[in-house]
């Protein structure tokens, strides 16, 4: 009998091994098809090391062998939630090499439609998080209310998802007759619905335990991994390229920049949260100003760069999103790189998630709102 109260009561025999869980790479798991090897002592996570390239499509590659404006059509099957976004910081890339100036018209078309998509994909984040963490209903509002934004996408875009609208000197089409008024009455209706996210999350008691002063990212860890975007701007880092770079319409409207340097998991979702009431309000200031005119400029048929290298960056829901391309003055680009902020910001979550639980995991993961083929591409 002493010598089994002697097992019970040695912490050195009551020590927890260390191992190793694969979590993913099935798709429910991560948002994606990712998978990360965890090493755990019981249930504390010691170290995360991500393993990409499950859905790696060979998009830069295939860059080299298409027209500037079939490279478009690839941007939107990255981060498919800123699939008007990322089309956009082609568009502008090749505009800006070439020295077109497009019409006042697509600016503000381009701007509206940018805070649209930012919105659907705030909206997706929340429900989904609130599911991450056990909290369903979040998914049927969430989903209820991005349907309308979708529904304004396939009326004047043709498809909801990959919209597929922007093009080198403006947009495909122009806007639907109806694209003003319903934007107009989503805004209305969806001020309303905002408050109904906080009520039913942000004030959770349970939320809030598991995500205060959990998974913490400082100033420093922030910029030194280059985590932008709301992530970023949750630990402090001023990174929103709207306001420091401003393109497209941003420089004719007044938004706040909402940095937190809380930098942690309650800071990440608060931002975000905050983010939505912001990209209502540069609606706001657009929609009934969008200036008469052309929706594009005509373009050459065969369009073809100066030779010489191209930088152009914008501000996608999850962040920075740059395009690099290399012109040597043919039709097809020498080479093209893409930096897509997931990318950054998914190899900044061991630093986060080291000493918690893995439980706590799930939820750091949810605030960095990752989208794997932004990061595999």
């Amino acid at each position: 009998m002493s010598e089994i109260k002697e097992v019970m009561f040695n912490s050195d025999r009551l020590a927890t091994d260390e191992y190793l869980v694969n979590m993913g790479p099935q798709h429910p798991s991560t948002h994606g098809v990712l998978r990360m090897l965890v090493k755990l002592e019981g249930e504390k996570v010691l170290n995360i090391q991500p393993h990409i390239g499950y859905i790696h499509s060979g998009i830069e590659k295939m860059c080299e062998a298409i027209s500037y404006p079939q490279i478009i059509h690839l941007t939107d099957r990255m981060d498919y939630l800123s699939a008007h976004m990322n089309n956009e910081a082609v568009a502008l890339c090749v505009e800006n090499a070439l020295q077109v100036e497009v019409p006042e018209r697509v600016k503000y078309i381009r701007t509206i439609m940018d805070e649209l998509a930012r919105l659907a994909s705030h909206q997706l984040w929340w429900c989904v998080m609130g599911m991450d963490l056990g909290a369903l209903t979040t998914f049927f509002y969430g989903l209820r209310d991005r349907e309308m934004i979708l529904d304004i996408f396939e009326e004047t875009c043709g498809a909801r998802l990959t919209v597929n609208y922007n093009l080198p000197g403006g947009v495909m089409f122009d806007i639907h007759p109806n694209f003003q008024k319903r934007v107009k009455d989503f805004v209305t209706y969806f001020r309303t619905k905002l408050p109904e996210y906080d009520q039913l999350l942000s004030g959770n008691v349970i939320f809030r335990e598991r995500t205060e002063g959990i998974g913490h990212l400082s100033l420093a860890d922030a910029i030194a991994y280059g985590v932008t975007g709301p992530s970023g701007r949750a630990s402090g880092f001023s990174n929103d390229l709207r306001k420091h770079q401003p393109y497209s319409a941003y420089p004719l409207v007044k938004f706040n920049e909402i940095i937190d340097h809380r930098c942690d998991t309650l800071a990440r979702y608060e931002v975000r949260m905050k983010e939505m009431y912001e990209s209502l309000s540069i609606i706001e200031q657009l929609i009934d100003n969008i200036p008469e005119g052309d929706y594009a400029v005509k373009m050459k048929s065969v369009i073809k760069l100066p030779e010489g290298e191209f930088y152009q960056r914008v501000e996608t829901a999850r962040g920075e999103f740059g395009v690099y391309i290399v012109s040597d003055g043919k039709k097809n680009p020498y080479r093209v790189k893409f930096r897509s902020p997931g990318f950054s910001n998914l190899f900044a979550l061991n630093k986060m998630a080291k000493g918690h639980k893995i439980a706590d995991l799930v939820a750091i993961m949810s605030t960095l709102d990752l989208v794997i083929p932004d990061i595999d591409r």
